[in-house]
């Protein structure tokens, strides 16, 4: 398989991801842990049908320190024993933030309160934007048939 656009090299598409990588970095600085970080651009991912994203971030927790179990295990977070309740939160918001469409009224008040019991508002905040982040670039990657597999850690800077 070969990406449709090399996005990387397109004058357009490097000034695109140049903004979306800011914005990143303020999550990725802010006081929610990377943990929860990685497990929530996972499962969107895996979601989304993102090969490209799933096989950077599942490398990323790696490299941080993740564990193989959980990893393989956040498709089927809420029968695994491996999360913590905050984490299982996070995982909800991100699977309703994800699914959108499929939920008449978008995000329920029982999965935002359930979040808002482990996270302050910064980290609330922090959780909105990945998700958010993470969608996108899930649909970049789809939809530009972007390959998995060749990404290792830290590659992109």
């Amino acid at each position: 398989m070969e990406a449709r656009l090399n996005l990387f090299e397109s004058p357009i598409g490097a000034k695109v991801f140049r903004h979306i990588n800011s914005a990143g970095k303020a999550i990725s600085d802010s006081t929610l842990p990377h943990a929860v970080q990685e497990l929530v651009k996972l499962r969107a991912s895996q979601i989304n049908g993102c090969g490209f994203c799933t096989d950077m971030h599942t490398k990323d927790a790696v490299a941080a320190g993740e564990t193989h179990e959980r990893l393989h295990l956040v498709a089927a977070w809420r029968e695994a024993t491996v999360f913590t309740e905050a984490e299982r939160a996070a995982l909800e918001l991100a699977e309703e933030g994800t699914r959108i469409a499929d939920a008449a009224g978008g995000v329920s008040d029982e999965v935002w309160a359930n979040a808002a019991k482990h996270y302050d508002e910064e980290q609330l905040a922090a959780l909105i934007g990945i998700i958010g982040l993470i969608n996108l670039y899930n649909r970049f990657n789809v939809i530009n048939q972007q390959p998995a597999g060749d990404y290792q850690p830290g590659m992109f800077g």
